[in-house]
């Protein structure tokens, strides 16, 4: 008897031992990295419209990505980002200064002329004759490593109604980039890239946008009673936009509009489900831009009617999108990142009734009253090549010829400009460099590239306009002091749902998600990955 009972207790012991090997087995098992990867980039995208519209998503979109996912409340991009410096920061990991992308366009100071930074006369337009390259780009970005992690057997594509944005999703070895053309609206592309999805020539020859503008209109997607926090007055005033063949920038306009989200989806859904993305046994990657920026057209500053059914149009765009996810590769197998860029000024200042003040400042008269002021001390000479951007860029190639200071030039332009009427901050570029030009300095810094940069950057008072003016168009700017953050939502499998309020660098989200997929991070990424749960 006693024997039996030893032979029955080392069978349950054996038992167990075995139980527990599997089980440590089953949990140190490596888990499966992403079939496929959603990168989305929404301009202007901001946190308080998402806390006051939550109510009135669905179950699929933001409200998806809230519950299932890691909310970064706060991700913060420093001084004088737009939406293309924001997108390179976040798929190099690198700041301005180290990337190569301060901003969508920069200055010639030579020709006196602005570009596109991406642009590339030795590349050839596909469907446009815009000719681009990711060239300025200087350092790999996610969507590199993703590709170069395979061998390039995963597939890198990218569509965006903004050429640079696209451009800068799909980096240096991406597939293709596509966007929408300003003048004849078809999807386009650069001959830099080599592929060209059929469901993109299917759509350009059988169903062009040219051919579906004209009944396509704007308005309120909801009763206008329904729109919380809406001033009085614009609850009896709908909006209507129209993007009519008779207009020569419909197409321009289309792509600052809501309505171009839903385009975007629907392209963007037609890769998931024609290309079996996700599904061929390597990681690809999916990159997609959206805008949430204030309407240009609006006809007052007043523009939260616009903004609002636009977030409210987006969220469907974004149920539809992750629909298409589960029904073709499953969440489980997906990861997605949407971050936001900060958003840019309206371009419309408030009306003069409210007293709020406000000024003009003209950069043309600033650079010749800047150039004569420069003649009265270094002698005559057109020693100011121009402005762009809040910068102004002296004549090197004279000051070279003059065997003049060019530090010393710079320090008496900036003391000049800092004394102009709407002025309130002038720094060289040596003090940006030095870490001396006041309370952002090191933001400015970072978010600065020397080959791009001009002499002297001023910042114009809040509440001013700033106007320029080229003989044939007129841009007026609102100035605003405002920081520069928006949230970043990150779902992947096996990540557990979180909110972060604290402030997050924007440079630390493409080593995370590099973390996440379990690749090497961009090569400039310069910050440790989060630590999520």
């Amino acid at each position: 008897m006693f024997c039996k009972d030893k032979s029955i207790t080392s069978r349950v012991a054996l038992a167990i031992v075995a139980s527990m090997v599997t089980m440590t087995a089953v949990a140190q098992a490596p888990a499966k990295r992403p079939a496929l990867v959603v990168g989305i980039m929404v301009d202007g995208l901001r946190s308080e419209y998402i806390e006051l519209l939550k109510g009135y998503f669905t179950e699929g979109g933001f409200k998806r990505m809230m519950r299932d996912g890691v909310v970064l409340e706060n991700v913060e991009y420093g001084n004088g980002v737009d939406a293309a410096a924001a997108t390179a920061m976040i798929y190099t990991g690198a700041p301005a200064s180290v990337n190569g992308i301060p901003s969508s366009v920069v200055y010639d100071p030579e020709n006196k002329r602005s570009y596109p930074i991406l642009l590339d006369p030795t590349k050839i337009g596909n469907y446009t004759d815009e000719t681009y390259s990711p060239g300025a780009l200087l350092v790999s970005t996610l969507a590199d490593e993703i590709r170069i992690d395979d061998n390039g057997m995963g597939y890198v594509y990218s569509v965006s109604p903004d050429a640079i944005q696209s451009i800068l999703m799909t980096g240096h070895a991406g597939n293709s980039a596509f966007w929408i053309n300003d003048v004849s609206g078809k999807w386009a592309t650069t001959t830099y890239y080599k592929d060209v999805p059929a469901a993109i020539q299917s759509r350009n020859l059988k169903t062009p946008l040219s051919s579906r503008l004209d009944t396509l209109s704007w308005i309120p997607s909801m009763p206008l009673e329904q729109y919380p926090d809406l001033a009085t007055y614009k609850r009896y005033y709908p909006f209507r936009h129209m993007f009519l063949r008779k207009d020569k920038d419909r197409y321009r306009n289309y792509k600052q509009s809501a309505p171009v989200n839903a385009e975007v989806t629907s392209v963007a859904t037609d890769y998931i489900t024609g290309m079996s993305l996700g599904k061929r046994g390597t990681m690809d990657m999916l990159n997609i831009g959206y805008t949430l920026e204030p309407f240009p057209q609006s006809k007052d500053a007043d523009h939260r009617l616009e903004m609002m059914d636009s977030y409210i149009r987006l969220d469907r765009n974004l149920q539809q999108l992750f629909s298409a996810i589960d029904r073709n590769v499953g969440m489980e197998n997906t990861l997605v990142f949407l971050a936001g860029t900060p958003v840019q000024s309206n371009g419309k200042r408030d009306d003069e009734k409210w007293g709020i003040p406000y000024g003009e400042f003209l950069p043309r008269r600033a650079v010749s009253l800047l150039n004569m002021y420069l003649m009265a001390i270094y002698g005559n000479g057109d020693w100011v090549n121009g402005y762009h951007n809040g910068q102004f860029f002296l004549n090197h190639k004279l000051i070279k010829e003059q065997d003049k200071n060019v530090k010393e030039m710079r320090a008496e332009a900036a003391g000049f400009l800092a004394r102009m009427s709407g002025v309130s901050e002038a720094f060289t570029i040596d003090d940006i460099t030095s870490g001396n030009s006041g309370i952002n300095a090191q933001a400015r810094k970072r978010n600065t590239h020397l080959a791009h940069a001009g002499d002297v950057f001023v910042t114009v008072n809040p509440g001013w306009e700033t106007v320029e003016d080229d003989g044939v168009t007129e841009k007026r700017t609102v100035s605003r002091i405002n920081a520069l953050s928006s949230p970043v939502f990150i779902m992947a499998p096996e990540l557990a749902p979180q909110r972060i309020g604290d402030g997050v660098d924007a440079l630390a989200i493409s080593p995370t998600i590099a973390r996440l997929l379990r690749i090497r991070s961009p090569n400039a990424a310069s910050l440790s990955p989060l630590h999520l749960k």
